[in-house]
């Protein structure tokens, strides 16, 4: 499976886990759609797109999902799909990322070769289970209290960020939950490889514009 300049079959596929990863949810701001968000963001410079919607039903899922594959193809981004491994599939994502109470990981894995697996965790335990598992990066989360998603549970804080990437046996680690451009540094100095940003593009009145200046923030205090 090829990105653009990248060769998955030949690099671990977590290697390319880093900076600013941007997940779509179109029940934010009215009127603005997943494929939208995700063209705004690639315009910026975004170089990792999740689709994520609790809501939409499979077919919905998987036709939201074609689009968005076409344009993080021309854009060489990788394509993820929050949760569904059919809709994964279907699109011929580049991979998928689930949580604690989703399909195991380990199932998922044998489902997903040669594709990126992310997992959600919270606990040194459910970190070093994800690594076992054979995931390719893990989500740590909240990090800061968040609205974009009910179930968040309480704030981690950046200080958990290196024992759960260390728990993990050092995999690429994408810090979530709260994250915007006031506190975008104090995410890039924890040991995380990348920021996954939700309301702070979604919500922004120019999505591109956010993205870019996300970015220029990340790369500046990773210095």
């Amino acid at each position: 499976m090829t990105l653009g300049r990248y060769n998955l079959k030949r690099m671990a596929p977590g290697a390319l886990i880093s900076g600013i990863y941007v997940i779509t949810d179109e029940s934010l701001v009215p009127g603005r759609t997943h494929a939208e968000i995700a063209a705004a963001a690639l315009a910026g410079g975004a170089k990792i797109i999740q689709l994520r919607d609790k809501n939409a039903c499979e077919a919905r899922m998987a036709a939201i999902g074609k689009e968005i594959r076409l344009i993080t193809r021309w854009a060489e981004a990788l394509f993820i799909v929050n949760d569904s491994l059919e809709v994964a599939l279907e699109c011929d994502a580049d991979g998928l990322h689930v949580g604690q109470g989703d399909r195991s990981a380990a199932e998922i894995r044998d489902r997903l070769p040669g594709k990126i697996l992310g997992v959600s965790v919270t606990t040194v335990d459910e970190a070093a289970q994800a690594a076992r598992a054979g995931a390719d990066y893990i989500g740590v989360g909240p990090i800061f209290p968040t609205e974009t998603k009910a179930d968040a549970g309480k704030a981690l804080g950046v200080d958990t960020i290196r024992g759960l990437r260390d728990a993990s046996n050092g995999l690429p680690t994408v810090a979530i939950g709260g994250i915007n451009a006031g506190n975008l540094a104090l995410v890039a100095r924890s040991g995380a490889n990348s920021a996954a940003v939700i309301s702070a593009i979604v919500c922004a009145p120019d999505m591109t514009e956010a993205t870019r200046d996300l970015i220029q923030t990340w790369e500046y205090s990773r210095r």
